[in-house]
Formats: structure tokens, sequence, C-alpha cells
């Protein structure tokens, strides 16, 4: 009768945690693995109404993010937003350390909160704007 039930019920285990395994790097399989917490923009604030979330299809770089060498971000607007998520990130907080203003190519913002920097980049895209944040993780 034991044996009935433990052999089933060794697979069921295993299946589990083989479940859980796949589960715990779902994540970095996603298109938006970037996003460290979904819905929000570095974390601080929602995601305002127009942007939409994106992550560099890059495999070196979803293993940076992965190993937690580096933190990206990207959001695409349909217009000409470079500063949209700038002033959101400096109500939340962050002040501007440097700015270097749009050249016809990109705008350039180096922002800092506490020990924390983050290198805000808007980039033209067509009539779009796509703009990027990154940093080194804080350990």
């Amino acid at each position: 009768m034991k044996s009935r039930i433990l052999g089933p019920l060794l697979t069921l285990m295993v299946l589990l945690a083989g479940a859980a395994w796949w589960q715990s790097g779902a994540r970095w399989r996603g298109a938006l693995y970037c996003a460290e917490q979904p819905g929000q923009v570095w974390g601080v604030a929602p995601i305002p109404a127009g942007a939409t979330l994106l992550c560099p299809e890059s495999s070196s770089v979803r293993a940076e993010v992965r190993r937690g060498d580096t933190r990206i971000e990207q959001y695409l607007f349909a217009d000409w937003q470079p500063e949209t998520l700038l002033r959101l990130l400096e109500a939340e907080g962050f002040t501007r350390l440097s700015t270097r203003p749009d050249d016809g190519i990109q705008f350039e913002a180096v922002l800092t909160s506490g020990r924390e920097r983050v290198l805000y980049i808007a980039e033209h895209r067509g009539e779009g704007t796509l703009v990027n944040l990154g940093g080194t993780p804080m350990r």
C-alpha cells in the first residue's frame, strides 16, 4: 500500500520542484524582464499614460540585468516628450546632477538620490521618444 502512494507522491514532488525552478527564472525569459517593479518607473512612480515599457532585446544586457550588474528600463512615447519621466523622477526625490540639452539627437541628464545615480537619455525616434534609464544597482 505504501509503495502505491510513495511512487506518485515522489513524482509529484519532483514535478513541483521543477515547476518552482522554472517559475523562478520566468522573469528573465519575458519581454519585460528589466521591470524591477512592473507598472512603476524605476520603482518609484506609476508609468504615466502614453508611455510603453520596453526592455532591450540583447541577450548580453539581459544577462547583465539578471546578474545584478546593471539596471535598465526603457519607455517609448508616440511624440517628443524628453522630460516627462525626468520630472516624474524629480517629483519622487531625484535631483539633477547634470544636464545636456537636446542636440537634435538626444537629451541627457544624470540624476541622483542618496547614493543612487541614474543616467537618463531621451532619444528622438521619428516623432516619438525613447527614454532610457540606466544605473548600477545598489548592493
